[in-house]
């Protein structure tokens, strides 16, 4: 039986107090309706309409050609929401689900219990509830004496026995999806908030003698809405407690998951060790063996095995087999660094490859450079490559070596094997296996220190 899909996100949240959609505020690297289109797609639904309002070019940006949509111009209720879908799947056969752009939480294995629930109960409809400590503000679900949901009642509206109740209603369900758009045909607005309520088809279905059936989520969290910042921030430990478990049970080790942050997109291989303190966000890679952190900031990066990274941060950089980077390193959009390679402290690297088994230790600037294999980068050492109107690259070929205090003029080539005495302003290429020294002649005077002090001392005096 063919399974479709209705996602809400058209609403602003006012609740959230931002400019943003609900739905694109992020869960640890991904915008919330993200998430739950990365679940449909898991457990294998044909097609899915996201329902988009408020910032719906911001949401088609998001989401690509991955669903198709509709478009709510004005939110008049989530009946109405629904009911903007019906170009695209009323009149089919099948199971269409429909559920919020703000619950980044729920599971695949939730919903495909949803389905099986469905379909073994022979319902027209199928809720998906949940017994949180405290409904307040959500929808009560009323059972009949078969057990059944009779209806579903708003928390505006709800009478005080109704309000009693502790059976939630979602937000989340499993419709036959002929019978969804008939009956959300026969929905009008007579309540509280002047609204089309999706959860009237409940009573309607049940009216005309079919079959409503309820099945309660393990975890009341799993399903809960997003809707203002403190339950963003829930909705994100939840999250980030769920992606650290699937590492730790994949065979990464973490030193102390509760201050280890690590977005959904990340990969990372078997026997890596992450120290506490870490961000790796977006689509970072990490090999097998290595040792992260602690405090390594790592974003949409790829990084090999057995490295070594600490108190650094990464940003769209490569990160070759053995290589170690930090501390306090800064590794810039476009840094590729090979196998074996050492970047030390303080060292700045900027749209710039690093040959295999190369050095810079410490306190250096390379931006805009071809650096070859096992060369070394004396301490201080600049790549000037922007004269102010245009970028320019440097060149170093292999086994050269650069000495301390050296500022490489671009463009410009050092050769292989080459020598760069320490303290050179390099403005000229410099040949295979030449040395270059490009800095002033030194002179001393004699005695000339006192004199120097005496006469400092006597303008002192005069002062």
């Amino acid at each position: 039986m063919r399974i479709s899909a209705v996602v809400l996100a058209a609403g602003l949240g006012k609740r959230m107090k931002s400019k943003r959609s609900k739905v694109l505020h992020p869960v640890c690297g991904k915008p919330m309706v993200e998430h739950i289109i990365d679940t449909l797609e898991q457990i294998g639904v044909a097609r899915t309409v996201a329902v988009v309002g408020h910032g719906a070019e911001e949401v088609k940006a998001a989401l690509g050609g991955r669903v198709l949509y509709a478009l709510q111009e004005r939110q008049l209720g989530t009946g109405h929401a629904v009911m903007q879908a019906a170009p695209l799947l009323s009149g089919e056969d099948g199971i269409t689900l429909v559920l919020c752009g703000d619950t980044p939480l729920i599971s695949a294995e939730t919903i495909r219990a949803l389905i099986e629930a469905h379909r073994g109960g022979g319902a027209a409809a199928t809720l998906l509830t949940a017994v949180p400590d405290d409904p307040r503000g959500y929808g009560r679900v009323v059972r009949g004496a078969d057990g059944g949901v009779e209806r579903i009642v708003e928390d505006k509206d709800c009478s005080e026995a109704e309000r009693a109740i502790r059976e939630i209603n979602t937000g989340t369900y499993a419709f036959d999806n002929r019978l969804l758009f008939g009956a959300l045909e026969r929905v009008d607005n007579n309540n509280a908030q002047g609204e089309y309520y999706l959860t009237d088809v409940i009573g309607i279905l049940r009216s005309g003698g079919h079959r409503v059936g309820g099945i309660a989520v393990s975890d009341p969290l799993e399903a809960a809405g997003v809707n203002d910042r403190a339950a963003l921030a829930e909705a994100e430990r939840e999250m980030r407690r769920r992606i650290n478990l699937r590492h730790m049970l994949n065979g990464v080790t973490l030193i102390d998951p509760l201050t280890t942050y690590i977005d959904a997109g990340v990969t990372i291989g078997a026997d890596t060790v992450i120290y506490p303190g870490c961000h790796l966000r977006g689509l970072t890679r990490i090999g097998e063996d290595c040792v992260i952190g602690p405090n390594a900031e790592i974003r949409d990066s790829a990084v090999g095995d057995g490295v070594q990274i600490r108190h650094a941060v990464l940003e769209e950089a490569e990160v070759g087999d053995r290589a170690t980077v930090g501390p306090y390193a800064y590794l810039r959009p476009g840094a590729r660094i090979a196998s074996g390679v050492k970047i030390g402290d303080f060292v700045e690297i900027k749209n710039a490859s690093i040959g295999e088994d190369s050095k810079v230790p410490h306190l250096s600037y390379i931006g805009d450079a071809r650096i070859g294999k096992r060369v070394n980068i004396g301490c201080g050492t600049i790549t000037a490559n922007f004269d102010g109107f245009r970028k320019h690259v440097t060149e170093i070929g292999d086994d050269a070596f650069i000495g301390c205090n050296s500022n490489l003029i671009a463009p410009v080539r050092i050769g292989e094997g080459a020598f760069v005495v320490a303290g050179s302003t390099i403005t000229h290429d410099v040949g295979d296996q030449d040395l270059a020294i490009a800095r002033a002649r030194q002179s001393n005077k004699p005695g000339y220190a006192r004199k120097l002090r005496n006469k400092i001392q006597n303008q002192n005096n005069r002062i």
